[in-house]
């Protein structure tokens, strides 16, 4: 696709997008100062306590211990334990009381969400799902059991659904907007950032004319991820022509807890019920390549027609309605009107904070690596990962999986790419195969197993996604999107270098310093 023929050029709002990021970064300087605030209280306090209260600043410094002994007892990943334990027994105070302040026991507590049941489905269609589990246990019996592990979290596996892998940014966007264009009764979209120009240019004009048709059309973006490039007067224009919109977890209502560290990182997008987009492509310039950042940017998404479109649309019901948003109509409304053409079994899910320790992004992850016999192909801008995860990829290739991983050649963060380097090292050793992208930034979240299996989705291979974000995906089995994926990651590797054992251990001094000091606190980057 051109660059003239499915984004026509406008010419940019100079003083518009000026205004915009003076705007959000004064934002972000107020909480970056009232969090300053609060951590220099904590330092006083601290020295207040060891010169003057030495009784008190040693039983805190037992509790302190105790905490630590309390963290390490809990469930959930080594990294996060690791670094609030070196946190504590180096500053003890000042540690546990920023644990405290910013809640490290209840995660799922950060967030202003409504306690609402999970979505449940009728007993016929659970049944049903069961039945699509016992099919594909015998078609693929290596992979039955990561069907039947969602499923019984509530995830159906699905047949009568077409899958379209869209293998770039620019295809991925051109087809949710074509697509958008002939949507007749809704339009939902979730997405981590949101941006004005072009790309949003082209879409507010379907807003506009979808709106005076009287589709249904709800916006949910994430503020953290949105602020510097999506105005006031944008959301505003939004609402006007007839669009619901919410925000995502507003950064300055949190600002004496660390609540903004929670973000929604999915990508939804849903039309009429009969198609549901996923990947890991946000609505911005970038992302199309219509404007230049970290070189190519390079990203994916997919398609969904039929039954299995629905699990993206009911997820994104129900973060709605936890947020505070109405529907104006019953469930079943928004459901897909039918089968559609396709072969193999689909099983869309999601994640978030606030079902830790269980995270199914991360479980998924690690049986598409320990169920593969033959290869493990997977894509990923970020590397930031536990023991089991590490430990996982290095058992696939030490026992003869042919395991590649592909990240970005030119990084968007720096300080995260050198910590990605930090585990080089040990997966080398084992044999997984590692390649940089030449052209650019490799932002896909892939994984391919065996070409049986795989996922397309928001899922970063890091703390974060596995941990904090709110993150959607889908599993594909057996479908003919199989290959498109397969092809793409070979072009990716065509256009790659491999890292050497050797490239790593040269790698620049600040590279190895500074990414073995940050790995234990990559949760807070």
């Amino acid at each position: 696709m051109g660059k003239e023929e499915g984004f026509p050029l406008k010419k940019p709002h100079v003083q518009q997008k000026t205004e915009r990021r003076i705007s959000a970064a004064l934002r972000l300087v107020l909480v970056a100062v009232l969090l300053l605030a609060q951590i220099a209280l904590v330092l006083v306090l601290n020295d207040l306590l060891r010169q003057r209260m030495a009784i008190a600043y040693t039983l805190l410094e037992l509790v302190a211990l105790a905490y630590v002994f309390r963290i390490n007892s809990r469930p959930g990943g080594g990294s996060y334990k690791l670094g609030w334990t070196l946190l504590i027994l180096t500053v003890p105070v000042v540690g546990l009381i920023l644990y405290w302040l910013w809640n490290g026991d209840h995660p799922q507590k950060r967030l202003d969400l409504q306690k609402l049941p999970r979505p449940r489905e009728s007993d016929a269609r659970q049944e049903h799902s069961r039945l699509q589990v016992e099919h594909l246990r015998r078609e693929h019996p290596e992979w039955g059991r990561l069907a039947a592990y969602l499923d019984r979290q509530g995830f159906p596996l699905y047949t009568g659904t077409g899958a379209v892998y869209l293998p770039t940014g620019e295809a991925y966007l051109e087809d949710l907007l074509e697509r958008m264009e002939q949507a007749e009764h809704f339009i939902f979209m979730e997405f981590y950032i949101m941006a004005e120009g072009q790309l949003w240019d082209r879409l507010m004009d379907i807003f506009r004319r979808k709106a005076g048709q009287g589709v249904e059309i709800k916006v949910l973006f994430d503020d953290f991820g949105s602020m510097m490039r999506m105005s006031e007067e944008a959301v505003e224009e939004l609402r006007r022509i007839g669009a619901e919109v919410l925000i995502f977890n507003p950064v300055h209502h949190y600002v004496n807890r660390l609540y903004f560290n929670y973000r929604d990182h999915r990508k939804i997008a849903c039309i009429d019920g009969d198609t549901a987009y996923t990947g890991g492509a946000n609505i911005a310039d970038e992302y199309a390549n219509l404007m230049e950042r970290f070189g190519y940017w390079k990203d994916d998404g997919i398609r969904l027609e039929g039954q299995g479109a629905w699990t993206l649309t009911r997820e994104f019901i129900y973060m709605w309605e936890r947020m505070g948003g109405a529907m104006h109509q019953e469930y079943d409304y928004y459901r897909p009107h039918g089968d559609a053409p396709g072969q193999g079994f689909v099983q869309p899910f999601v994640d978030g904070p606030d079902s830790n320790p269980i995270s199914s992004a991360e479980d998924a992850f690690l049986q598409l690596i320990g169920g593969a016999k033959h290869m493990v192909y997977i894509t990923s801008p970020y590397l930031a990962i536990d023991e089991s995860m590490e430990k996982a990829l290095c058992m696939a290739a030490g026992s003869g999986v042919d395991v590649r991983l592909m990240m970005p050649g030119i990084p968007d963060h720096k300080f995260a790419f050198m910590v990605a380097e930090s585990y080089f090292g040990e997966l080398l050793d084992h044999g997984v195969k590692i390649y940089r992208f030449t052209p650019g930034l490799l932002h896909g979240k892939t994984v391919l197993a065996d070409r049986e299996a795989a996922f397309v989705g928001s899922v970063n291979m890091d703390y974060r996604s596995f941990q904090l974000h709110f993150e959607c995906g889908t599993l594909l089995y057996g479908a003919p999107a199989l290959e498109t994926l397969l092809e793409d990651m070979d072009g990716i590797m065509e256009k790659s270098w491999q890292v050497t054992r050797s490239d790593w251990e040269h790698r620049p001094l600040l590279h190895r310093v500074l990414g073995g000091l940050l790995r234990p606190f990559a949760m807070w980057m």
